[in-house]
């Protein structure tokens, strides 16, 4: 680095607060499996993952299957299995069809039809079956738990086994699925900001079968995901195992906490290995004042065309080519992609980023030019582009979902990153790099494509992911900002910025 100054000391600083929230991260991480014994088998095609407290063979204990919802995973429930295990149980996680590591397809995109429930049914004996046969569990005591789409999948099951002790049914999404006259013992968990209809649904299921028999918990302050992360709900699914033996207070939090700070300290850690590739020249860092009411080209780009520039054209533009980004998508058949939810956004991105990309060269403005250094672009661009799969898929692998293609992902992957890359290259391009205006343009995707999912453009299952796809557009947003900053060529952006996005699109949304 060149002589101290107030640049090096800022790069010495986020490199310092990165490499310590990613020590923390892991240490957190590691604590969360102390005194715990994992185990992972895929029996009849379905991956299953056994977690129970290390030792205390004291008897048979209780067994509990803990089901994910549409676009979960086993890796998503981790944490209520820790409280299980923590509390005397065995719990046996599962992915089902479509999900996780498993890579068959689950029928019906999401929809809830006859070929999408004999699935999961099939699935959840798997899961029973095997959770029955594990030495040290006792047969007569397991309890099934399930999520939103698995609740409604546990609820069915438990009402065709009665020898079941009790259900856990957290976010149901049908009291339908909940005879009035079922004696089962059934505990109903809803967030208190969820959905009207979960709220609704848990409501009636609470009013039927014998007094006593049904019990509805609200978790206060969560929706639809952060239900299950609630120490109410995990105090819930406790108290719904038999014979249980007192244990430590649920501490849910735990592994997300140690999964969050490696996710802020990778992506801290992006600007000093961005600054240590694309070191600018002299010519970049200082240079003779420009004259007054110039304009300030950004390093690795081409000014507009006079005459052609965008102030208060890239705005309609955008919002011009993401509507029609959604009005052309919703008639195509994006099912074709097996990828629920995810191909209809990656249809959305392809075609948005292809009318901006379109309407920069019909407006006849200037190409941006390759960048300096290009020489030596396609090193960098494979060292940032690496970083940035690691920097999204390992957090997320280790304490939120299943980040690891399997099966039709391998291919899907690749498809998924070319139309999100055209989309960013189109919000580069429309926007000449700037970085106020490109994140705008990511923000008015996220807009239009909530506002399609509400008016049945899109499916409606579209709202469910769009936090998780705002979260990733602010966050490529800000890594395009640094490279910009250290004069990245015009590209560099949008490619390592289509890797941020695709990675989670393409390996958690289920296959259908």
């Amino acid at each position: 680095m060149p002589d101290p100054g107030p640049a090096p000391r800022r790069l010495l600083a986020f490199g310092a607060v990165a490499l310590l929230a990613v020590v923390l991260g892991a240490l957190l991480l590691v604590r969360a499996d102390a005194g715990l014994d994992t185990r992972r088998a895929t029996v009849a095609g379905v991956p299953l993952t056994e977690v129970r407290a290390a030792g205390g063979d004291d008897g048979p204990r209780p067994g509990v299957v803990i089901a994910h919802g549409f676009a979960g995973s086993a890796r998503l429930m981790r944490p209520l299995a820790d409280t299980v295990a923590r509390h005397g149980g065995v719990a046996v996680l599962l992915d089902f069809a479509g999900h996780g590591a498993n890579p068959s397809r689950l029928p019906g995109a999401g929809r809830d039809d006859a070929r999408a429930r004999a699935v999961l049914r099939h699935d959840l004996d798997v899961a029973v079956a095997w959770l029955r046969s594990r030495p040290g569990v006792d047969p007569d005591r397991v309890v099934l738990v399930g999520h939103s789409m698995g609740a409604g999948a546990v609820t069915r099951y438990a009402v065709d086994h009665p020898e079941l002790a009790r259900t856990v049914a957290i976010s149901l999404p049908d009291a339908g699925d909940v005879p009035a006259q079922w004696s089962g013992g059934l505990t109903l968990v809803v967030g208190g900001l969820e959905f009207p209809d979960f709220r609704r649904a848990a409501d009636e299921a609470a009013r039927g079968g014998p007094p006593g028999s049904r019990q509805l918990v609200v978790a206060p302050g969560t929706e639809h995901i952060s239900v299950l992360f609630a120490p109410r709900t995990h105090a819930a699914v406790v108290a719904a195992i038999p014979g249980r033996p007192s244990g430590p207070s649920p501490a849910p939090p735990a592994r997300l906490a140690g999964a969050g700070l490696l996710l802020l300290g990778l992506g801290l850690g992006f600007v000093p290995l961005a600054a240590v590739l694309l070191r600018r020249p002299p010519s970049q860092v200082a240079g003779p004042p420009a004259p007054a009411g110039a304009a300030h080209p950004r390093p690795g780009s081409a000014r507009t065309a006079p005459g052609t520039g965008w102030p208060g054209r890239w705005l309609v533009v955008t919002v011009a080519a993401a509507g029609l980004g959604a009005a052309l998508a919703a008639p195509l058949p994006t099912t074709r992609l097996p990828l629920a939810v995810g191909g209809h956004v990656a249809v959305f991105l392809l075609l948005t980023g292809g009318l901006l990309v379109a309407a920069r060269r019909w407006s006849g403005a200037a190409t941006p030019a390759a960048g300096v250094r290009s020489w030596r672009a396609s090193g960098v661009a494979a060292a940032l582009v690496g970083y940035a799969v690691l920097a999204v898929a390992l957090p997320l692998h280790l304490g939120f979902t299943s980040a690891t293609p399997v099966g039709s992902r391998w291919w899907l992957l690749p498809l998924v990153l070319l139309c999100c890359l055209v989309f960013l290259l189109g919000a580069e391009l429309v926007t000449d790099g700037r970085g106020g205006r490109y994140a705008a343009v990511g923000g008015i995707g996220v807009v239009v494509l909530a506002a399609a999912a509400v008016t049945g453009l899109a499916p409606g299952f579209v709202l469910l992911v769009v936090p998780l796809f705002a979260a990733l557009v602010a966050w490529q947003a800000a890594w395009a900002g640094v490279l910009r900053r250290r004069g990245a060529p015009w590209w560099l952006p949008a490619l390592v910025g289509a890797v941020l996005l695709a990675w989670p699109i393409a390996t958690t949304l289920p296959l259908a």
